[in-house]
């Protein structure tokens, strides 16, 4: 052969001879390997599995992503509000509302209501908490609040069902809705109370309006007929829902 007539030495490697090892060629097997496999018909890519901080990351992300979808949509709830009723009302309108300008916003809501349901020519008994405070009591156990919670004024009633506050009948007059509701309902009578003047309200008798009252045997002591602004409700004209 032409290899052994040449004078030049040509190391050939031969696979079946051992691996040999040298402090200075200490990569040559794997370069030998390395070549091998890049000649080989089929190269074949080795991957190494992922160590536990690849793991970890991994399964984080996974996680991440599941946590970072949106939640499915609840299902719509019922606009429908819940019906409350007001007993011994079913013809007539129920507004409790405020005289005091105390707060100018509120005093104004219960103007432009009362206006409103007034050109309606019914039946609207009007309650005004400013004069009585047992007014409120009686419409936070109608609504079923909390004794401490404050309710804005004005609230109405038509027809014995609660309607809403000034947003609410401002709303359904605007709209010619308004007018439905009052349908059926007794008319509004133009005569005054001869007892109270219209005002709903007369002097306590007890006391005469001084939320005191004396006897002899135990001296001064608040009355407990009136209420604070010692007045008691027209026994002519009014008559108690609850």
């Amino acid at each position: 052969m032409l290899l052994s007539r040449t004078k030049s030495k040509i190391w050939i490697h031969n696979n079946n001879s051992p691996n040999f090892s040298c402090s200075s060629f200490k990569d040559i097997n794997t370069l030998f390997s390395d070549d091998s496999d890049y000649n080989s018909p089929v190269s074949t890519t080795t991957t190494k599995k992922p160590n536990i901080f690849h793991r970890v990351l991994r399964v984080n992300a996974v996680l991440r992503a599941f946590s970072t979808r949106p939640a499915p949509a609840p299902a719509p709830e019922s606009t429908t509000p819940k019906s409350i009723q007001i007993p011994a009302a079913e013809k007539k309108i129920v507004i409790y509302f405020t005289s005091l300008r105390v707060i100018r916003s509120t005093f104004d809501d219960c103007k432009a209501v009362r206006s409103i349901l007034s050109s309606f020519r019914v039946s609207v008994d009007e309650r005004d908490v400013s004069m009585d405070a047992g007014f409120m009591e009686e419409l936070k156990t109608i609504l079923g609040t909390r004794v401490k919670t404050k309710l804005s004024l004005p609230r109405v009633f038509i027809g014995g069902s609660y309607v809403g506050g000034a947003a609410e009948i401002i709303q359904l007059h605007e709209a010619g809705e308004l007018k439905k509701y009052v349908e059926g309902l007794t008319p509004a009578e133009f005569s005054t109370c001869e007892v109270c003047g219209g005002n709903r309200f007369v002097l306590c008798e007890e006391c005469s309006g001084s939320q005191k009252c004396y006897s002899e045997k135990s001296g001064f002591r608040t009355c407990t007929v009136c209420n604070e602004n010692g007045l008691i409700r027209c026994p002519s004209c009014y008559y108690p829902i609850l």
